[in-house]
């Protein structure tokens, strides 16, 4: 599943091609949804924004498409009235004069306005986003002090959306493994100087990816950008000390770590 950097960088990509634009042809291929997408033929697109792993696209009219990839979802952008070949079921078509948004395979899309979209069940547990610049340290650190998180080991809490919002599984190993801390570890048990350190690395790696657009492969080094450190290289040697990286499963996903940094 796409996590924050790489939703963040669709967002850009979507907006830079409709945002301004009025929608001449809008297609929304689900039962409860179809007869919907003449409502947005005429607005103009005013923004396409990530709330965590969530996509909202505004109407000048005050509607917002609500769309999550989960799993399988995946956006293209194609010019105008051209569709790619694929075997995957197009969703969603929002389409300007010059350039067409597609949405394919997912299944996560709602229409709301501003009030369904204050009560909608996703967006109304979500935590602070990490990549939103109102974000920062001394916010998250208050945060892993709340009793609904403080108890919780880390391995499960960087999964969970309602503590923050973006980070997902690649982000979780890279995060531990830069605050040099054991999933099974807890906040309540961490010390001034851990949780500092920890708080951290939730918004700085995660964007750090963003910024220089990482890669998830093991391969990409660019100077002063995102690159693995632990994930997906169980078996190698850890960049930083030579041990060899582990790799073990928690809350049913793998997670990488290096026992030395990590003791």
């Amino acid at each position: 599943m796409p996590e924050g950097p790489e939703i963040r960088r669709a967002a850009d990509e979507l907006a830079e091609a409709l945002v301004g634009a009025p929608i001449v042809h809008a297609e929304l291929n689900l039962p409860a949804l179809s007869k919907r997408a003449r409502s947005l033929v005429g607005h103009r697109v005013v923004s396409i924004t990530p709330r965590g792993k969530a996509l909202l696209t505004r109407f000048e009219h005050g509607l917002t498409l609500y769309t999550h990839n989960q799993l399988y979802g995946l956006w293209r952008v194609a010019d105008a009235g051209e569709r790619p070949e694929t075997t995957r079921s197009l969703r969603v078509v929002l389409e300007s004069a010059t350039k067409a948004l597609l949405l394919y395979s997912a299944s996560d899309i709602a229409l709301m306005d501003d009030a369904g979209l204050a009560a909608h069940p996703f967006l109304a547990k979500l935590g602070p986003d990490v990549l939103d610049a109102d974000t920062t340290v001394t916010a998250v650190r208050r945060r892993l002090g709340e009793p609904a998180f403080a108890g919780r080991q880390l391995g499960a809490l960087l999964l969970d959306q309602g503590f923050l919002g973006g980070l997902g599984n690649y982000l979780r190993s890279e995060i531990l493994f830069d605050a040099g801390l054991l999933p099974m570890r807890r906040p309540k048990d961490l010390d001034a100087e851990e949780r500092k350190r920890l708080a951290d690395a939730c918004l700085r790696i995660p964007r750090l990816s963003y910024a220089t657009r990482g890669r998830r492969g093991k391969a990409y080094s660019a100077k002063g950008g995102f690159r693995f450190m632990v994930f997906d290289r169980e078996g190698e040697p850890c960049i930083a000390c030579g041990t060899t990286v582990e790799r073990q499963e928690v809350g049913t996903r793998r997670l990488y770590w290096c026992p030395r940094c990590q003791a």
